[in-house]
């Protein structure tokens, strides 16, 4: 899976593709970053690259403006999503070091 994951973050695509594949004009596109909702990367000739993730989240962003919701309003929204991923990683993390450190035990002999 994690795999998957890199291969949907990767910044590879360029914002006609993007443009294609979202239905959204390029200078939708660059409007959604000014907004700050996507963050494309630049290559040394300045053009943006965007991931497959990017274009999910575009798609998800002009469903919500076609349902009247404002970009400050989705900016918010997802930056508390980004909170609450942030938090679940964290308490995520911070269990496995308590089972690291205080294994669980089973008929009172510790896992090894």
């Amino acid at each position: 899976m994690e795999n998957e994951s890199s291969y949907k973050e990767r910044k590879v695509i360029s914002i006609g593709a993007v443009s294609e594949l979202t239905g959204l004009s390029e200078r939708q596109i660059r409007y959604y970053e000014e907004r700050k909702l996507i963050f494309p990367t630049r290559t040394e000739r300045g053009n943006r690259k965007y991931s497959f993730s990017d274009v999910e989240r575009l798609i998800d962003i002009a469903n919500k403006r076609e349902e009247g919701v404002r970009t400050d309003e989705i900016r918010m929204e997802y930056r508390k999503e980004k909170t609450r991923e942030d938090r679940e990683t964290r308490n995520k993390m911070i269990q496995g070091q308590i089972n690291a450190r205080f294994m669980t035990q089973k008929n009172g002999k510790r896992f090894s």
